[in-house]
């Protein structure tokens, strides 16, 4: 349960520091603004806002980065390893009706008939 409540906790920081990071202005857009194309106060701008943005920008991610460490702890806490292939079952082919057995092949050691590799005839197992 712990770790679902951080788990939420992470997903919305993360959502947040998009959102923030695509509210603020880059470095160029002020100085942009200075020579017409926007309606700044100043040369720069008014600072304000983007001190509070990039304040709650840098809070957040600090929560982004600490609910990380937390569920990666968490994670690594589990008692039962859990693996995909463990919550498989084995598959079970049944066995054809009125199939006729296939005997093994015969082994160099135990048919006389095959050669050996060396050339020379191989003894029959006693």
């Amino acid at each position: 349960m712990l770790q679902g409540l951080i788990l939420v906790f992470h997903v919305l920081a993360a959502g947040a520091i998009v959102v923030l990071v695509l509210l603020q202005h880059g470095k160029g857009a002020d100085m942009g603004a200075a020579f017409g194309s926007g309606s700044a106060g100043s040369l720069f701008g008014s600072s304000g806002s983007a001190n509070f943005l990039s304040r709650v920008t840098a809070i957040l991610a600090t929560v982004f980065f600490c609910t990380s460490l937390l569920l990666t702890y968490l994670g690594s806490q589990s008692t039962r390893a859990r693996s995909l292939m463990e919550s498989v079952p084995a598959p079970t082919v049944p066995a054809p009706s009125g199939a006729v057995p296939v005997p093994a092949a015969p082994t160099p050691a135990s048919d006389p008939s095959v050669p050996s590799p060396s050339g020379t005839p191989a003894l029959p197992a006693k």
